[in-house]
């Protein structure tokens, strides 16, 4: 028909509040709306304000930086945080991005010595994503290494590409930990990827969530192909910062990021169209 617009879906990008450390939560939603990121993955636990979903909900609000995801209190360092109830703070997280208006829930799988909640995980995510409309999404971990040794730290296991999960996260970080290939990735989970943390890494023993393009993940082709095949996650810029030495700085950085990534997808969506 004259005038018809062939329509292809296109991902949301957000800015992980994680990527603007040491700076608090607050200059995510600032940066991500001078920047014009689509929104903000939260990571609760980072801050004290990361915790409120009410404030989090007016920070939103006043910068016009929606919440579209957010990402469990599940790390080492956030065990303490909304209790100690793993199971509980699954179900917290849901209810805060339903809250927020977003739809993704990012859960790390348990630690080695949670061997209660690591016994019934795999079923009991499986339970959150039935009974919800928010996608519980495992992310890719790492065995922790060291030059003599690798040492599980993860239940049932740090790749969940084995385990009957509906949903998972792609780390390009952590899969550079883990030695893997974030493309090999894909492929091996097809349908079941639903939400990418993109970063990058260079094989080394720590989770360096290097500035997507400076590792060994072919971040740039990850996301030509992943907008050529029609995914529609979302893509969260979820990086370190930390060697910039000023705010301009880091907006810079987190700037010239956005701007690749677009390119990167419309480069991708052209050869779909």
């Amino acid at each position: 028909m004259r005038g018809s617009v062939y329509s292809v879906p296109t991902s949301k990008v957000l800015l992980s509040t994680t990527s603007v450390f040491p700076e608090a939560s607050t200059s995510a939603f600032e940066l991500a709306s001078d920047l014009g990121y689509d929104g903000v993955e939260l990571m609760v636990g980072v801050d004290t304000l990361s915790t409120d979903i009410g404030s989090v909900a007016k920070l939103a609000d006043y910068h016009g930086v929606p919440v579209h995801s957010v990402h469990a209190p599940t790390l080492l360092v956030t065990q303490s945080t909304w209790g100690s109830d793993s199971w509980d703070k699954l179900r917290r997280s849901g209810e805060a991005v339903k809250q927020l208006g977003g739809n993704v829930v990012v859960v790390h799988p348990p630690f080695r010595w949670q061997r209660e909640y690591g016994a019934g995980f795999v079923e009991g995510v499986k339970k959150l994503n039935a009974e919800s409309d928010v996608i519980y999404a495992v992310e890719n971990m790492y065995p922790w290494r060291t030059p003599g040794r690798h040492f599980q730290a993860y239940l049932p296991g740090w790749d969940p590409t084995p385990y009957d999960y509906d949903h998972l996260t792609l780390d390009l970080s952590h899969a550079s930990t883990s030695q893997r290939q974030s493309m090999d990735l894909i492929h091996a989970w097809g349908d079941r990827l639903a939400h990418v943390h993109l970063t990058d890494g260079r094989g080394s023993f720590k989770d360096e969530h290097l500035m997507p393009g400076e590792g060994d993940q072919s971040a740039w082709e990850v996301l030509e192909h992943l907008a050529e095949t029609g995914y529609e996650g979302h893509i969260v810029l979820e990086v370190s910062s930390r060697r910039a030495k000023s705010r301009h700085e880091r907006e810079e950085l987190l700037g010239e990021a956005l701007a690749n990534i677009r390119k990167a997808m419309d480069a991708g969506l052209a050869r779909r169209r």
